[in-house]
């Protein structure tokens, strides 16, 4: 298997530690399938997806200590996975509080943040795997102009993630089938609403079958610069052997552009679906 950047932000994982300094932590940009930095270098990045902010707030960890915690473990990268039911309960302006207070706790231990929009349905037809994930094409944009504004100068704040896990085949929700083609389409119209305000943000485009297939990039990329794409490979996506089919559902993807797995799924060494990632972790760090 040829050797690409292959980036990493696992729920649960050893990481190592990033070269990055903590103060004037650099923009990033894409190049080619890399993650570049304004000093020219390629950065690859590993982390922590963390939960929803509102929800750490009510569990009362928002604080230096678990992004401490990231950082001893190696992490250079958080991910904000932001609720739409949790902010819209919170409140919009307290819900971005929070998430000012957690990238400047960030910035400190040297970690970038991936905003993470966190529904998971059909954007297309605005239907649900269940009411947390609730929301709108307009709210969507909403959220993503409102971040924009906020963040588009904002460093630390490296990538969008647009949209968690697109699904189309929730049956008690009555999903219809979507083409990527219209999928496609959306994603390309969010990013110019993002770009008329934040031209040079990175925005990261999910693929089908709750974010694991990105097999439609191979002949229709999203036709949009400074752009990258997600997968989540849990383990029950695909029967062994893995690496071969991981390889035909999302990491040929990486031969051309970055792609960050933003969910893993976690388990304990004798847990089912333990020998699945520690597969997946070879396959990200030496095989990609």
């Amino acid at each position: 298997m040829k050797k690409h950047l292959f980036a990493l932000v696992a729920a649960i994982a050893t990481l190592v530690s990033c070269s990055n300094e903590k103060a004037g932590m650099e923009a990033i940009h894409v190049e080619g399938n890399k993650f570049v930095n304004e000093s020219g270098e390629t950065v690859v990045f590993k982390g922590l997806c963390l939960a929803d902010p509102v929800k750490i707030i009510g569990d009362g960890q928002w604080s230096d200590r678990l992004f401490a915690e990231a950082e001893e473990w190696g992490s250079n990268m958080v991910r904000f996975a932001v609720h739409p039911a949790n902010i819209n309960a919170m409140g919009w302006d307290e819900t971005f509080d929070a998430i000012d207070k957690g990238i400047e706790m960030a910035r400190q231990h040297g970690q970038y943040v991936i905003l993470d929009w966190h529904s998971i349905g059909s954007l297309c037809e605005e239907k649900y795997q269940s009411p947390m994930y609730d929301t709108t094409i307009e709210e969507t944009f909403r959220f993503w102009k409102a971040a924009a504004e906020r963040y588009g100068d904002e460093p630390v704040v490296a990538i969008f993630e647009l949209f968690n896990e697109p699904t189309f085949t929730v049956e008690k929700a009555g999903m219809r089938p979507v083409e990527w083609a219209e999928w496609k389409t959306l994603m390309e119209s969010l990013i110019d609403a993002i770009r008329e305000i934040a031209p040079e943000k990175i925005c990261l485009v999910a693929g089908f079958n709750w974010a694991y297939d990105l097999t439609p990039v191979a002949s229709a990329p999203i036709e949009r610069s400074n752009v990258a794409y997600a997968a989540h490979p849990y383990p029950m996506k695909r029967p062994a052997p893995w690496p071969e089919k991981w390889e035909a559902d999302f990491g040929f993807v990486a031969d051309s552009y970055p792609v960050i797995c933003t969910e893993i799924g976690y388990c304990l060494e004798n847990e089912k679906g333990a020998a699945n990632l520690q597969l997946l972790f070879v396959f990200l760090s030496e095989g990609r």
